[in-house]
């Protein structure tokens, strides 16, 4: 099996809700951020939730997972290495990536329950996210399957993992197969809570360095404990030759080891969830350079998807919306 992307990551099932700001400060959740709970608690939220509000979705979420989907809707192919249970959650997860011409193994799937997430939008679009990650948590390299890496472009790598010792386990294996092949390595902070909680975790991930690094303003200027923009894109270059940092309505950065700086303007349009936007664009990015399409054209790319995400609940688009918005722009991948 041959495939352009290799991703490891997290495999929940997202239950997404539209709440008000009230229910959050109710229960203690801070706004725009991911906070881990014991599944008796997530059950306690998921019935209090339920006596209110109506869930609006259920997918086969995870923040690498919706990257994922981006690429091979797109056109690219992908292997997702991650960990489920057997139960019900489980087997619709790995249907839900198979229906996205997602690669899996069947040894992802272990005794256990699967992770799940509960993802709550208020009405700013804002999303706070209270996640239980069941057998995810233990995902280590005796659920991976590691041969398709070896023939891969990209290694793709989450940074929600930093939490895992043993998927942090995992993931350096899987660096020193991708540096052994000349594989790029790409990762994502995925978090604010990462960043704060879990700092000693993302630095493992990290390593000695990455060929790619995504992360949000926030992240950024958290992880690299600066203020100004210059001294942050900076402080990141050193870890990554390159490194897209997204700015929410104000577009992105991109800025390489070798010199290029670019702003890549927003996609105005009307966000109701903004659940997903930043994995829909490290998708749509890494789709196109893995089409031999300019920094710049990657990152329009990206900021279109984005905007589409955003525009509609949930973390994924349809099929025909991705190859849509492909169809709208001038990229290599057409």
């Amino acid at each position: 099996m041959s495939v352009d992307l290799y991703v490891i990551g997290n495999a929940l099932v997202d239950l997404e809700y539209s709440v008000d700001d009230q229910f959050l400060q109710q229960h203690q959740l801070l706004k725009g951020t991911m906070q881990l709970a014991e599944q008796a608690a997530q059950q306690q939220l998921l019935t209090h939730l339920n006596q209110s509000y109506h869930a609006q979705e259920q997918a086969s979420g995870g923040s690498a997972a919706n990257s994922t989907v981006a690429f091979t809707a797109m056109g690219g192919s992908a292997f997702y290495a991650c960990r489920v249970g057997t139960d019900d959650f489980g087997q619709f997860y790995l249907n839900g990536l198979s229906s996205a011409n997602v690669q899996t193994s069947s040894s992802s799937m272990s005794d256990g329950e699967t992770g799940t997430c509960v993802v709550l939008v208020t009405p700013d679009s804002e999303r706070t996210m209270q996640t239980y990650l069941g057998i995810t948590a233990e995902l280590s390299a005796a659920q991976i399957d590691f041969e398709p890496l070896k023939t891969a472009r990209y290694l793709y790598i989450e940074g929600y993992l930093a939490t895992s010792p043993s998927a942090r386990a995992a993931v350096k294996q899987a660096r020193e197969i991708a540096k052994a092949n000349n594989i790029q390595i790409a990762i994502t902070l995925s978090d604010p809570a990462m960043v704060q909680y879990a700092r000693d975790g993302l630095d493992d991930l990290i390593d000695d360095g990455v060929d790619l690094l995504f992360c949000n303003e926030h992240e950024a200027r958290m992880y690299t404990h600066t203020e100004a923009m210059q001294d942050t894109i900076a402080a990141l270059l050193k870890l990554s030759k390159t490194v897209v940092v997204t700015l929410s309505e104000k577009g992105a950065y991109i800025a390489t080891q070798t010199g290029e700086h670019l702003h890549i303007n927003a996609v105005p349009c009307n966000a109701i969830d903004t659940l997903g936007a930043g994995d829909a664009f490290a998708g749509a990015f890494l789709y196109a350079l893995n089409n031999g399409d300019t920094l710049e054209n990657c990152g329009q790319l990206a900021a279109a998807t984005a905007s589409k995400v955003v525009s509609q609940y949930g973390p994924r688009l349809s099929v025909e919306q991705y190859q849509a918005i492909l169809q709208a722009g001038s990229f290599a991948g057409d």
